[in-house]
């Protein structure tokens, strides 16, 4: 039976980890969960899956669920940054769910890899900003790193096994969002309209990002890490349908593509049932239905987010916690309404061109190089 924790039980990615380990009764068994600060959800979980340890943001939801709370064993409850290390590394998990958003998702997973846990990653941020570091401590920890997006998971399935030094580049694909076609003017976007996604459900964070395509751009930065391979050696082609999850080239000119529904539990599965494939009732493509499969590169200047994205991920050092911390400052103001949609890449792109590159050696120079960027960002807002 493997152990899991959860980092971000309550949201979208944690919920379908759940779901995907409620298949399995017999398989998995969930010792760690940790979330923000929706205490009623987290009652649910806890009554269904009898974790060992629960984390919530602040002291006073773990208080709301120890009034709630009618088991005669409790979990140990606990809060804050401390408690995300404690339900990372402080369990008997075999796998640590990471699906917190953000940078708050790099410290409990620093924390599950020195304490030799495998680490199923949903959180971007994490490889984004502090690539090197993750890569070289789990190498060194013997800990494997499992992707769970599904672009990130479609690479790996299809270099399982493959020498690194036969692969030509990187596919990655993307859905373009809700608005990969129609007008070029952006400027009338609201959150409404940005969150509504075609194809997958996400959270606010994450769906926002796809629709500035800054989600592709992210990946590009982690699949640099999560494959070692330079970013001339990674494509991101636009592909609406969502059917082809990524693809990899080779030297050869072979080319091994990923196919499925788009389903996160698909992704998840795989990662949590890894080396093994484990039968599911999970949704089936139709191929009666397909009536083609479509291409396109990205239009970068109407998608500035993800030309930033590669900029940054060209320059290297800190400049990608730069760009990911002026992302979620910018798209947080977008989300609460107080800037347009198309003020999300000129903050980043002003908050990018201040910093001053520096290469990171430890946790603290990447920390400080995010809080400077939040900071700056705040500013240029109310500008």
């Amino acid at each position: 039976m493997k152990k899991i924790s959860i980092i971000g039980s309550t949201g979208s990615i944690g919920r379908q980890a759940l779901s995907v380990i409620r298949q399995f009764p017999s398989e998995f068994q969930v010792v760690g969960l940790a979330a923000g600060s929706n205490w009623s959800i987290m009652l649910d979980q806890i009554r269904e899956f009898h974790p060992v340890i629960v984390s919530m943001a602040q002291e006073k939801e773990t208080e709301e669920i120890s009034r709630n709370l009618e088991l005669d064993i409790l979990p140990e409850l606990c809060w804050g940054e401390q408690g995300l290390i404690s339900a990372a590394a402080d369990t008997q998990a075999d796998i640590v769910v990471v699906a917190v958003p953000g940078i708050a998702g790099l410290i409990p997973t620093l924390a599950a890899i020195k304490a030799g846990k495998d680490i199923a990653l949903a959180n971007k941020e994490t490889l984004v900003t502090a690539g090197g570091l993750i890569m070289e401590m789990a190498a060194r920890k013997n800990v494997n790193i499992l992707p769970l997006d599904s672009e990130h998971s479609a690479i790996w399935q299809c270099l399982d096994g493959v020498p690194r030094d036969e692969i030509a580049r990187i596919l990655l694909t993307a859905s373009g969002g809700p608005f990969h076609s129609g007008p070029a003017d952006l400027s009338g976007v609201t959150v409404e309209m940005a969150l509504n996604h075609p194809n997958w459900k996400m959270g606010r964070k994450v769906t926002i990002d796809s629709a500035t395509l800054m989600n592709k751009g992210l990946e590009i930065i982690e699949a640099r890490w999560l494959f070692d391979l330079n970013y001339d050696r990674i494509k991101v082609l636009i592909h609406p349908q969502s059917i082809v999850h990524s693809m990899v080239e080779f030297i050869d000119g072979s080319t091994l593509a990923q196919l499925g529904t788009p389903d996160m539990r698909i992704p998840i599965q795989y990662a949590l049932t890894y080396p093994s494939r484990w039968f599911n009732e999970l949704p089936r493509i139709n191929w009666d239905n397909i009536r083609g499969l479509t291409f396109e590169s990205p239009d970068l200047k109407r998608f500035r987010c993800l030309s930033l994205a590669i900029e940054a991920c060209r320059e290297g050092g800190t400049m990608p916690v730069v760009l990911n911390a002026a992302n979620e400052i910018a798209v947080e103001y977008f989300l609460a309404e107080k800037i347009g949609f198309t003020r999300i890449p000129e903050i980043i792109d002003k908050v990018m061109d201040k910093h001053e590159v520096k290469e990171y050696t430890d946790i603290s120079d990447i920390f400080t190089a995010d809080k400077w960027a939040r900071q700056q960002a705040r500013e240029i807002v109310w500008c």
